[in-house]
């Protein structure tokens, strides 16, 4: 059984030679993910990226941002690839591909390739959003051997259909490969998002995105696929940091978080097994909760909503460079 992972939702140039490499030396984390607002805040705030952007001298914002954005994967991949040798179910690093390609699957189905090899490492995990396109996305890049994260996941429904096209890839290519080496899964489903949709509108707050993320993990059931806590940032100041870490410790499972949640996390040792009782429990709260139309309505929203986030926040590093 794996054990309960912490992987640092934040990647920046200076950081991964410092603080990440004293987390990573602790065991404090064991993975990364990165997406188009945590690059936005990097490029557009640290002092590291003005130099080596007049260092490039690369006309082509989309091709410069690439650029930029890979040179940090790969050096994050680098620094964990020990880790990764050691356990290849952590030591991955996650780079979404462009979120204007959300709706269109062969647009996405390239750049993830085009990624996969500009980076060249066996611990790049690819990131897709879960539309009905990325399903496709997740299908045809896991028959290529590589690693996927499926993000922007709020529901039970999602999460069961990213389970089934990594999957479903993942059986072509071992059907290619019968001696190739495993590709990983993780199904990133989102926990304080639902939760500021809600609470609101509910008596009991904070509560909805945990109940609703554990009986959405229990639909990642797949061999070389495991559910990740995504998100797990609190949005109010009432919550302690590590709210969502804390309430989310099952074994066999990964918790992606900002560096703040991470600092304020006591780890135990703890974890559970995230048993049929515990899922049960989960289900009937969510479906004693929330009216099914409100629940698929308010998904929808979210990812809607997060699409959004992720193209303005691509839109405002071009605007940046």
């Amino acid at each position: 059984m794996n054990k309960y992972s912490i992987w640092c939702d934040f990647i920046e140039n200076s950081f991964l030679d410092n603080e990440f490499m004293q987390m990573l030396s602790s065991s404090t984390i064991n993975g990364a993910t990165s997406n188009p607002s945590i690059f936005k805040n990097a490029i557009t705030t640290s002092p590291y990226y003005k130099n080596r952007i007049k260092q490039l001298n690369i006309k082509d914002k989309n091709e410069l941002f690439l650029t930029l954005a890979l040179e940090d994967i790969k050096k994050a991949a680098l620094k964990m690839a020990y880790l990764h040798s050691k356990n290849n179910n952590d030591g991955f690093i996650s780079f979404e591909i462009n979120p204007f390609y959300s709706k269109n699957a062969g647009a996405s189905i390239s750049e993830g390739l085009k990624i996969a090899n500009l980076v060249s490492m066996p611990n790049l995990m690819i990131k897709v959003p879960a539309t009905n396109e990325g399903y496709e996305v997740m299908n045809v890049l896991a028959s290529y051997g590589i690693s996927i994260n499926a993000t922007l996941i709020f529901s039970h429904d999602q999460a069961k259909k990213c389970d089934d096209a990594i999957s479903s890839g993942m059986k072509k290519y071992k059907l290619k490969n019968p001696n190739g080496i495993a590709n990983k899964g993780v199904v990133s489903i989102f926990v304080s998002r639902l939760d500021s949709a809600l609470n609101d509108r509910y008596s009991v707050k904070n509560a909805i995105g945990i109940e609703n993320s554990i009986y959405s993990a229990s639909k990642v059931t797949s061999e070389n696929i495991r559910a990740l806590f995504a998100s797990t940032g609190t949005k109010t100041p009432d919550l302690d940091k590590d709210y969502y870490l804390k309430n989310l410790e099952f074994l066999n499972t990964i918790n992606t978080a900002p560096i703040t949640a991470i600092n304020a996390y006591k780890q135990n040792n703890k974890a559970k097994e995230l048993d049929d009782n515990r899922v049960a429990k989960a289900k009937s709260f969510i479906f004693s909760t929330i009216n099914e139309t409100e629940y698929n309505n308010v998904c929808k929203k979210l990812l809607d909503d997060g699409l959004l986030q992720f193209e303005n926040a691509f839109l405002d590093i071009l605007k940046s460079l």
